[in-house]
């Protein structure tokens, strides 16, 4: 009788360890996904120009790199944008991190104003860039600005230059003129400036100054700065 007692009592014991091997189980929960944080900016551009429209305006988000530097040759990304006002390589640029542009060029006089947003402000650079149309290869912007440290409400203002890309002679022939003064040809894959490289611009002679074969006249003359930005940060 006593052994059967016995027997009974460690089976009891058995299944109470089991009961609390069951009860200790861990448990395994998701964790939760941490919201995305968007960091905003917006950035105002004014045309200062008389009679240079200024191609659809790309806005470049980049921790890294340049999208044009003077002395070195254009990129073909560069290069479509210059010639021809294209910015869409220069958006699809594996650099950058986000991207914005104005949806039609902006003309003389006229002010347009983008938003655009970076997940990170770490070592973050914002980048513009517009061909002025009404020339061979000329185009204007900034050039990776440090905005990493900006305060939400503080704004930073620029005035820009005449760069020439360097990619096609600035003949002002008709026909080569992608902007309303001409209507002509925009990006060619052929090079035909020996300099091949990006310099400061040296402005536009036009037919009135006796280039007879010019299809450009005084009033498409630019002189520095072209556009004027404000850069705040929003958000």
């Amino acid at each position: 009788m006593k052994t059967k007692l016995t027997l009974v009592a460690i089976s009891a014991l058995l299944l109470s360890a089991c009961g609390d091997n069951d009860n200790n189980s861990t448990v395994v929960t998701d964790t939760p996904t941490p919201p995305v944080v968007d960091y905003e900016f917006s950035v105002s551009i004014t045309n200062l120009t008389q009679a240079q429209p200024m191609s659809p305006i790309a806005v470049m988000l980049h921790q890294s790199g340049h999208y044009f530097e003077v002395g070195t040759a254009a990129s073909n990304e560069l290069e479509k944008l210059a010639e021809g006002g294209d910015n869409s390589a220069l958006l699809a640029q594996s650099m950058t991190m986000s991207s914005s542009t104005t949806e039609t060029p902006v003309g003389p006089g006229s002010t347009s104003t983008i938003s655009i947003k970076s997940e990170t402000l770490a070592n973050l650079k914002l980048s513009l860039l517009t061909m002025m149309v009404n020339t061979n290869d000329g185009f204007s912007g900034l050039n990776a600005i440090d905005v990493s440290t900006m305060p939400i409400g503080e704004k930073k203002m620029y005035r820009t230059s005449a760069y020439d890309a360097g990619t096609e002679l600035n003949t002002e022939a008709q026909g080569s003129i992608p902007g309303p003064a001409d209507g002509g040809e925009g990006f060619n894959v052929e090079r035909n400036d020996n300099q091949n490289m990006v310099t400061m611009h040296s402005g536009v002679v036009g037919n009135d100054d006796g280039l007879t074969s010019s299809t450009l006249t005084s009033k498409h003359k630019f002189d520095n700065p072209l556009l004027a930005i404000t850069i705040e940060r929003i958000k």
